[in-house]
Order: C-alpha cells, then sequence, then structure tokens
C-alpha cells in the first residue's frame, strides 16, 4: 500500500509510503490522496489532517516513468483531484517534511495550513529543468510569499532550498530536528481537539477565500502549458537525460 491512512485522536493521516521510489507519486496515489482527503474532511471525527511521508523522504515528486506513460488529461486526472481536494479541503492541513520535498512535493506545502520541516529537509521546485512550467499555483503563490527575485531562484534556476530558509520565506512554520519533526506536527494537529470546529473552518475559508479563485486559474493555466510542455522536444530530452542518468543537453534549442 503506497499511501497510507488512519485516524488518530481526531487527527486524520495521510501517509505517503513508498520509500523504496523516493516516495515518488504515481498517479493511482493521487487518487488514493484525493479520496482521503475528501473523507477526512466529511469525516465527523476528524479535526484536522495531516500529510507525511517517511523518516527521510517526503516524496520526490512525481514519478516520471508513471507520469510519462499515463499523462494527466483533463481536470478529472487524478493529479488534479487532488490538487482541488487539497483546496476544497474545510478542515486545517498539517504538513511534517523530513528529507528531500520535491516538485509537487514542495508545492502542495503552499496549500497546506502548517508546516513543520525537518533540519535535514532539502526542498526543490525543479521544473524549468525538466522542461516543464511550475504547477499547483506556484507561480502565483511562490512570487506572493518571497518576491520576483527568490522565486526566479527556486521556480526559474530550480535552486534547492533548505528547512530553514522555508520558514525564512513564509512556505514552513517551524524546523525541528528529524526526529522530532512528525510528533510536534501531530500535536499541532491534535489541538485542534480543543478548538470551536465551527470556527476553525469559517476562519480557514477567511484566510484563503481573498485567493481562491487566482490560485484556481493559476492552476488551470499552468496545467494548459504543462501539458503542452510535456510533448515539447525539452522535455523529452529532460526525461530521456533522467533515465539514462545524465545531464540534459538543451544547447540545441533557441
Amino acid at each position: 500500500m503506497t499511501i497510507k491512512t488512519y485516524t488518530v485522536n481526531g487527527v486524520a493521516t495521510i501517509e505517503i509510503a513508498r520509500p523504496e521510489k523516493k516516495n515518488a507519486i504515481t498517479q493511482d496515489m493521487y487518487q488514493q490522496m484525493a479520496d482521503a482527503l475528501r473523507a477526512a474532511d466529511a469525516a465527523a471525527d476528524v479535526r484536522a489532517l495531516l500529510i507525511t511521508g517517511q523518516p527521510g523522504i517526503f516524496t520526490s515528486g512525481n514519478d516520471l516513468e508513471d507520469f510519462m506513460g499515463r499523462p494527466p488529461r483533463g481536470e478529472d486526472a487524478p493529479v488534479f483531484q487532488f490538487m482541488h481536494a487539497m483546496l476544497d479541503c474545510s478542515k486545517p492541513i498539517v504538513a511534517a517534511v523530513t528529507g528531500a520535498a520535491i516538485g509537487i512535493g514542495a508545492t502542495m506545502l503552499l496549500h497546506c495550513d502548517l508546516v513543520f520541516v525537518a533540519d535535514d529537509a532539502r526542498l526543490a521546485m525543479p521544473f524549468v529543468g525538466l522542461g516543464l512550467v511550475p504547477e499547483f499555483a506556484s507561480s502565483l503563490v511562490v512570487p506572493q510569499l518571497m518576491g520576483n527575485r527568490r522565486a526566479a531562484e527556486k521556480l526559474l534556476l530550480g535552486d534547492p532550498f533548505t528547512g530553514e530558509q522555508a520558514v525564512e520565506c513564509g512556505i514552513a512554520n517551524g524546523v525541528l530536528a528529524g526526529s522530532e519533526v512528525l510528533n510536534h506536527a501531530r500535536r499541532v494537529a491534535e489541538r485542534f481537539n480543543n478548538l470551536a470546529p465551527g470556527a476553525v473552518r469559517q476562519s480557514k475559508q477567511l484566510i484563503r477565500e481573498p485567493q481562491r479563485e487566482a490560485v484556481k486559474a493559476a492552476i488551470a493555466r499552468e496545467a494548459e502549458i504543462f501539458s503542452a510542455r510535456l510533448r515539447s522536444p525539452e522535455a523529452m530530452e529532460a526525461f530521456q537525460a533522467f533515465f539514462q542518468k545524465r545531464k540534459p543537453d538543451f544547447s540545441k534549442f533557441s
């Protein structure tokens, strides 16, 4: 089972559990996560959600082999179901991140309400390096969080950044030792058991609502370009280089 779900003390946990593939996410896994998010949001006994990976690895992003074999087509594709399930979730989402959080592993954090990262965390959004463009509204949210200059470092150059830098630029709330992150995030999620649930949901709505339509529009626009880029010669070169374990050669493109 690559996505584990369980509810303990009012917290529904969604655990990415594919360590042998560095928690790379397939379309089936996106569907499982989308279903788990919707089920937890509807469950009367759930006050908060917790998303986590395995010790030392949050997720390396999309499983490229699966992604190329079954590229997302249309709004009903599992990856977009997952994105919209996160956006539509009325309950607080807490993330616990250790190790690598690459691609959507980093961009999904933009849509969590509270994020805690390990001191060994390494985040990256290397879309351009794969001949692609940003996703999950990161082209909108990342510049808003850190300004265009630092956003260019992250989204154009694909520069990785640490847990401390994630806190500094507003992606994460706090950085802790790797062994402490999950338990700390769980304790924070459990605090919602003692808060008025209706007030929590409406407060989250008020926080998110002003940007909601802009985020959805950004996701749709990014998806349109991303889908076209998947078929581009640049992306083909990048994917071939990835599977051949070499650096891509973009010198022939203009």
